[in-house]
């Protein structure tokens, strides 16, 4: 490892949790941004006056993650006024554009300390997105795809590779049987930095709501008895597709971030490096080969 490559010393985030339903249900973006800025900043034994500038990435920067997130995550976390805040937007590939742009300024030789995340409120956001004027006629048009939700875009790319229902539900499930086991194992108390917030309850019988304290510890997602015999009867999402419930993603909110500086700096305070930034690359791909949606645009490896 040369001196001038570009590391991550310190990590820290939250737990993901669900959507609406979730623990974060009604907590900006700013305060789950700045909890986990101020904990990656701490776990790096770091003054924050040091930090130069917080990068964060989120896929809806509007409303409760909008206003440059970044900044008010930057304010949220105890960082003084004199440290300034970039967000940016690469839909699913948010968050790890931000590292990879907190990079390559080290490995430009700037002389500086930088933290880079992202965060998302789903349920803060998206059913309260802006979306006067959200598609452009000619794109409309002739590139239709690009305005597609994931849902269209994982059913295309299941039908052209030719990936079928019974492969993405045996992934489903093993990938929640290896979470279940991480956990179990305690692999995730490293990462994550439990949090006290408030959370809106809705009663099933009679609408009324209600907010309550919780602190929050672990990912709310995983489910150590999950099947493939429970998740194949699961319907699909559309009818006669194979994206359900038990193969996606589910809908999460949370934040994550990063301490990022040059390998010299890490070795003169003293931090071992958690890894070593080698490279980044965005491919474009063509429409002929992918009609994907936002992943066409944030393809990156």
């Amino acid at each position: 490892m040369a001196d001038t490559d570009a590391v991550i010393v310190s990590t820290a985030r939250t737990p993901l949790c669900k959507s609406w339903r979730g623990a974060f249900n009604m907590t900006h973006g700013a305060t789950m941004g700045g909890h986990v800025v101020k904990a990656a900043v701490e776990r790096a034994k770091l003054d924050p006056a040091e930090v130069e500038d917080v990068i964060m990435g989120c896929a809806t920067p509007e409303g409760a993650t909008g206003s440059n997130i970044a900044r008010q995550i930057a304010i949220r976390a105890g960082l003084p006024v004199t440290t300034s805040g970039v967000t940016v937007n690469r839909f699913c590939s948010s968050g790890l554009q931000t590292i990879a742009m907190a990079a390559q300024r080290v490995l430009a030789g700037e002389p500086g300390i930088f933290v880079a995340g992202g965060v998302e409120s789903i349920s803060c956001v998206q059913n309260e997105a802006n979306k006067h004027m959200i598609q452009e006629e000619w794109i409309k048009e002739h590139k239709p795809a690009i305005y597609w939700p994931m849902l269209a875009t994982a059913e295309t790319v299941s039908k052209r590779y030719k990936i079928g229902r019974e492969a993405q539900d045996r992934y489903g499930v093993d990938s929640q049987l290896k979470a279940a086991k991480a956990r179990a194992e305690g692999k995730f108390k490293d990462e994550i930095v439990p949090m006290t917030t408030k959370m809106k309850v809705v009663d099933k019988n009679t609408g009324t709501e209600t907010v309550k304290p919780v602190t929050t510890e672990q990912d709310e997602g995983i489910r150590p008895d999950t099947t493939y015999e429970g998740v194949s009867q699961i319907k699909p999402a559309i009818e006669g597709g194979v994206i359900s419930a038990g193969n996606a993603s589910q809908f999460s909110d949370g934040a994550s971030a990063a301490v990022v500086m040059s390998a010299k700096e890490a070795a003169r305070r003293g931090l071992k490096p958690l890894g070593v930034f080698r490279g980044f690359a965005v491919p474009v791909a063509s429409p002929t080969k992918w009609a994907s949606a936002r992943c066409s645009r944030c393809r990156s490896s």
